[in-house]
């Protein structure tokens, strides 16, 4: 038998509405939506359900209410018994597999994600800093560039390996900036500046990381029930001092999701279904590997799907 990870999405996949079906139709899903306005002291619910984007961008809102809107779904999927043999979070993604192992509590996870939303936007001012998505090009390759831009010109790092021929790029303005141009001249396909508020993923992201620290310290962490592939190692992690370390050096340091999907596959997963808003994670698994099942759950229609395709 192969097994199954439970893979959570990250920034980027928010859409206004999201979840909005899913909770009227499931109390214990309508109840998650609202455990997110008790703990935060505010109408998150309000502002995923009806908006409006600019608001719902706004990383400090972003973070939380695509934490609630996968844990909402995986609580409308876990009353069908199914239990996942790993479990893994894009960024932010890896707080929503952190609740599914019973390391964090929900409440304590919205809370938590709600400040790093709010300090990854304080670390560095409006426009200063930037990323970039790179397509097409070797990670050495583009590793040799930011190093060199580095050096040269200003600070920039790879912030997301994703897939073969993805890689996004973090660091000043300037930096983005200056790398972007090189990897253009050198064979880079497409070069598509994000709409970020910051340069995450970058050593700009430390002062952020420190203020984390103090927040992770004042919640509980547990071990976790199913092992976790970090981020940041792409390696599997269960214990609760590695679980806290490695969630303050993530918001610095690279996110190594291609690894981590080949982790999965190394460990015998052969079915990956994505757990929240959108499918971009079933996109990129299957950029990796073509010959694996790869379901994206995000309300009831394809919940059913799942279920029936099992």
């Amino acid at each position: 038998m192969g097994k199954t990870a439970f893979i959570f999405p990250g920034q980027g996949s928010q859409f206004v509405g999201m979840g909005k079906q899913l909770a009227s139709e499931n109390e214990k899903v309508a109840a998650i939506f609202a455990q997110a306005d008790e703990r935060l002291g505010y109408s998150l619910s309000d502002i995923i359900f009806n908006g409006p984007e600019d608001d719902l961008k706004r990383t400090e809102h972003t973070q939380p209410a695509l934490l609630t809107m996968s844990t909402a779904v995986l609580t409308a999927l876990q009353s069908y018994d199914i239990t996942p043999d790993y479990v893994a979070g894009h960024s932010l993604g890896e707080y929503s597999a952190l609740v599914c192992a019973n390391a964090l509590t929900y409440s304590d996870a919205v809370y938590t994600v709600r400040q790093r939303g709010l300090f990854m936007e304080e670390a560095v001012p409006t426009g200063e800093g930037a990323m970039a998505a790179i397509l097409g090009m070797e990670r050495e390759d583009l590793q040799g560039i930011t190093e060199e831009v580095s050096n040269s010109v200003a600070s920039v790092e790879l912030a997301n390996l994703n897939c073969p021929g993805q890689i996004v790029i973090s660091g000043t303005a300037e930096g983005v900036e200056a790398a972007s141009a090189k990897a253009k001249e050198n064979g880079a396909k497409r070069v598509i500046p994000l709409q970020v508020s910051g340069p995450f993923h970058s050593s700009l992201m430390k002062p952020a990381a420190e203020k984390l620290s103090d927040v992770l310290q004042s919640v509980t962490i547990n071990d976790a029930t199913v092992p976790v592939i970090a981020n940041v190692t792409a390696s599997e992690i269960t214990f609760a001092t590695d679980i806290k370390e490695k969630l303050v050096e993530q918001v610095y340091s690279p996110v190594l999701w291609e690894d981590s999907v080949r982790k999965m596959l190394d460990l015998g997963v052969d079915t990956f279904v994505e757990i929240g808003a959108g499918n971009v994670l079933s996109g990129l698994v299957r950029k990796v590997q073509r010959r694996v099942n790869v379901f994206s759950i995000s309300d009831s229609e394809s919940l059913q799907k799942f279920i029936e395709g099992r």
